[in-house]
């Protein structure tokens, strides 16, 4: 318990930055909702002109983008990027900074065992993400009962939002299996960057594409939101594959964990 409250304390600043940050890229792209809709069909105009692999690329439908959904799923893909770079640098992070910072003999010389210094880092960091979300929904939710122009349906909007949970759950996990694959890694942000970005690029490739089986290589592609607003749910097989990567990725972490050598400084 007192691993668990260190690390939720060493990491609190950081956290309320993301969230304080999230929270502010959602007023800011909101608050222009009500001139966009106003003006629908000049920007509508405007967007035909796009060529039609950009406009998957970005997320955009036409069909929707005048309504308050549609533009909060539009937005969304920017949120979903965030909040995945904050997942992945936690959970890389939370778990190789005493290797980075030569302080891992000292910490697993201490009467506790590996498994519960494993386990309290990873609550502590799903703790973290928890809080996030939870700010991020209770402030998206007034924000957009705030601009919106009539009346949406909440259940398509809580399902847009708790997606991004979804997905920062997957990249925390990627996150814990490469702090333990690369255990030397200096720092961190680089590693996580540049996998994030990686998976963004191939998002962008498969929706400008349409190649489904590329949807599979990028958690950025499991939980589509024009999937979600026409059938208020999300696809099973995406599901499935988010939690595959999670159990895969996390029991990669704790065994290595559990095995890896300490070198003493």
């Amino acid at each position: 318990m007192n691993m668990y409250l260190y690390e939720l304390k060493a990491y609190r600043n950081t956290t309320l930055i993301w969230t304080g940050s999230i929270a502010a890229l959602v007023l800011l792209m909101m608050s222009i909702y009500p001139s966009f809709a106003k003006d629908a069909d000049a920007f509508r105009e405007v967007i035909e002109s796009m060529p039609e692999a950009v406009m998957k690329a970005v997320g955009i439908q036409l069909d929707t983008i005048a309504s308050l959904l549609g533009f909060y799923s539009y937005i969304f893909l920017y949120v979903t990027l965030c909040g995945s770079i904050q997942a992945m640098h936690l959970g890389a992070s939370i778990l190789s900074k005493e290797t980075r910072e030569k302080t891992a003999d000292f910490l697993l010389s201490k009467p506790v065992t590996r498994g519960a210094v494993f386990a309290s880092k990873t609550l502590a960091a799903l703790t973290l993400l928890l809080l996030t979300n939870a700010v991020f929904f209770a402030a998206s939710s007034l924000i957009a009962s705030a601009v919106k122009l009539e009346s949406f349906d909440y259940g398509t909007f809580a399902l847009i939002s708790l997606s991004l949970l979804l997905i920062q759950l997957v990249f925390l996990a990627i996150g814990i299996a490469a702090a333990l694959l690369l255990p030397r890694m200096r720092t961190v942000l680089p590693v996580t960057l540049g996998t994030v970005f990686a998976f963004f690029i191939i998002s962008f490739i498969g929706a400008t594409t349409g190649d489904g089986k590329l949807r599979y290589l990028t958690p950025f592609q499991y939980y589509d939101r024009a999937y979600i607003m026409e059938h208020s749910g999300y696809e099973p097989e995406f599901i499935a594959a988010s939690a595959v990567i999670i159990v895969a990725c996390t029991a990669f972490g704790i065994l290595r964990y559990l095995k890896r050598d300490v070198h003493a400084v």
